[in-house]
């Protein structure tokens, strides 16, 4: 009998927050994928939700069971409440805001993350995607990978938390490179990295890190000296001799 070689397994990760008009089509994207469900796994935790997010995920289990090998639902509030009419990129909660990200990542990470091979973080508003995500970011073969995330197709970055230079380069400003660039920062919309990065250490700092490092921008609005969350985690990756990826020509489509 040919033996088969079982492709590598995979773990998606999604921290939600006020996700509701956002489920079906997030759900509906990963029914898409042409990965194999024995070999790919979903966590998600929720957190904060003013509405019912949480509730309408559990009523959907069973389809997301049936599209995965294994799913894993969560919930942890954090008491972060921005009030009605604010944006959430105001300055008064951009720094408490990106610490709950960072720590809903890290304990969705903690909690999800069993033997699998690699870590495709998602957020719930990227609509669109091609089918074969997973297996373009495998045959790129780099520990960490950002996809290019935009609005409309040829248009600016949208997550720009993926940057190198300080911040002065974004993955628009890096298109036609026909392959993987090099960043020092990454975002988290679809970030795709080897799962033993994690288990080696690399997490999102919930407070500004890096003072020290090189490749920061020179200070932050808000917060000063240090990256945090996403950026944080492209600073402690270069931290511990990593070098973080991305593909500007290659386009996943967010929500406006």
């Amino acid at each position: 009998m040919e033996n088969v070689v079982a492709e590598p397994s995979v773990l998606v990760l999604t921290p939600v927050k006020d996700a509701e008009p956002y489920i079906e089509t997030y759900l509906s994207a990963l029914e898409c994928l042409s990965y194999p469900r024995r070999s790919l796994s979903l966590g998600m935790l929720e957190s904060d939700s003013t509405d019912d997010t949480f509730v309408r995920l559990e009523t959907m289990r069973k389809r997301f069971e049936r599209r995965f090998c294994r799913f894993s639902l969560w919930k942890r509030d954090f008491g972060l409440r921005i009030p009605r009419g604010v944006p959430r990129w105001a300055s008064a909660y951009q720094l408490q805001r990106r610490a709950v990200l960072a720590r809903s990542r890290n304990h969705l990470l903690m909690r999800a993350l069993a033997d699998e091979s690699w870590v495709l973080w998602l957020d719930v508003d990227v609509i669109k995607y091609p089918c074969d995500l997973i297996e373009t970011f495998l045959a790129a073969d780099r520990d960490i990978l950002h996809a290019h995330c935009v609005l409309r197709y040829g248009g600016p970055t949208f997550d720009r938390n993926a940057w190198r230079d300080k911040g002065t380069v974004s993955m628009s400003d890096l298109r036609g490179a026909n392959g993987p660039v090099r960043l020092d920062s990454v975002g988290g919309t679809v970030l795709f990295l080897r799962a033993d990065l994690h288990r080696d250490g690399l997490v999102f700092p919930p407070f500004p890190y890096g003072r020290e490092n090189p490749k920061i921008r020179d200070s932050h609005p808000v917060w000063g000296k240090g990256e945090i969350e996403t950026e944080g985690f492209g600073m402690m990756a270069h931290d511990m001799g990593l070098q973080c990826w991305g593909l500007p020509d290659y386009e996943v489509l967010h929500h406006e």
